[in-house]
């Protein structure tokens, strides 16, 4: 069974010759089209614009993002290069957009995040960050559809900014933080509420990472590019309906604040990805509670 889940984050083939618009702003992407082989990296041009194939820009460069984020700021001087260059951009229509990260070493997760959401639930704001995961199996693109499985009933939305790190590290200062990151992007946790709260011991491992429970993109979207990650609108759309509406303000830990916590206990590799938390308006706290169903 299928439905498709739409996410919103504002802040966030043969070639026709189309001009690239050059923007401030870096948006790499993993997509696909049909006369390429194998996914290939590009920018974004704007949100909703189409791509450049930075492959076909520099050949060099590798074709995944995880191996691009590995090789830190070799690749991203070229990616820099490629935003001003007069290139042909892909129609939007003639691609189809992966995950921005695929195969990561881990997704750390983190709940309870927003005071928002908190009082929705009616409990107290968590002194120390909640941390739990999801399998990298569960990553699917922006615009993949989300299987609903037949082991449960209940399977909500959550809109969350997801940070991608960059550089390896352990037992990383908060003051340091940003320095470990390469972006943000889109994610959505998928969570199956029964298997979360009342079944596996009440341990939210299997409720959360289901196959295609973790959606991301299009976009990684680099530090650079934005001024303030703790002050955007998220919001999550469900057929056409807002159904979250907030503002990373709420975020009871930030960025740095996360990975100074996460990275006393694991270390953080490029192309990790930490989904920072969900704010108020999720289905199941709804009167009566709201799941998704097969459109």
């Amino acid at each position: 069974m299928l439905v498709t889940v739409r996410r919103l984050l504002t802040a966030l083939l043969q070639a026709r010759k189309q001009p690239f618009q050059p923007s401030r702003d870096m948006r790499l992407v993993q997509f696909q089209a049909p006369h390429l082989e194998g996914p290939h990296l590009g920018l974004e041009a704007g949100n909703d614009g189409g791509v450049i194939d930075l492959n076909a820009f520099d050949p060099t460069l590798p074709k995944t993002m995880l191996q691009f984020l590995e090789q830190g700021e070799a690749t991203l001087s070229v990616a820099r290069r490629a935003l001003t260059a007069p290139l042909p951009v892909l129609p939007r229509s003639e691609v189809t957009f992966l995950a921005p990260v695929t195969r990561p070493d881990k997704v750390v997760c983190v709940g309870m995040n927003y005071v928002d959401h908190c009082k929705e639930q009616n409990v107290p704001v968590p002194k120390e960050p909640i941390i739990f995961s999801k399998f990298a199996s569960s990553i699917v693109g922006p615009y993949d559809a989300v299987v609903l499985p037949p082991e449960s009933q209940e399977v909500d939305w959550e809109v969350e900014l997801a940070v991608v790190i960059g550089k390896k590290g352990k037992h990383i200062k908060a003051t340091d933080a940003m320095a470990h990151v390469a972006g943000f992007t889109v994610a959505h946790d998928v969570s199956a509420r029964d298997w979360q709260m009342r079944r596996n011991g009440k341990q939210w491992l299997l409720g959360k990472t289901f196959d295609t429970f973790c959606p991301l993109g299009p976009a990684l979207v680099t530090k650079d590019s934005i001024a303030d990650p703790h002050n955007l609108k998220i919001c999550c759309r469900v057929n056409g309906e807002v159904v979250q509406s907030s503002n990373t303000s709420q975020m009871v830990f930030k960025t740095e604040e996360l990975i100074a916590w996460v990275s006393q206990f694991v270390t953080l590799y490029p192309g990790d990805v930490i989904l920072t938390g969900t704010p108020p308006g999720v289905g199941v706290f709804r009167k009566p509670p709201v799941f998704l169903k097969v459109s």
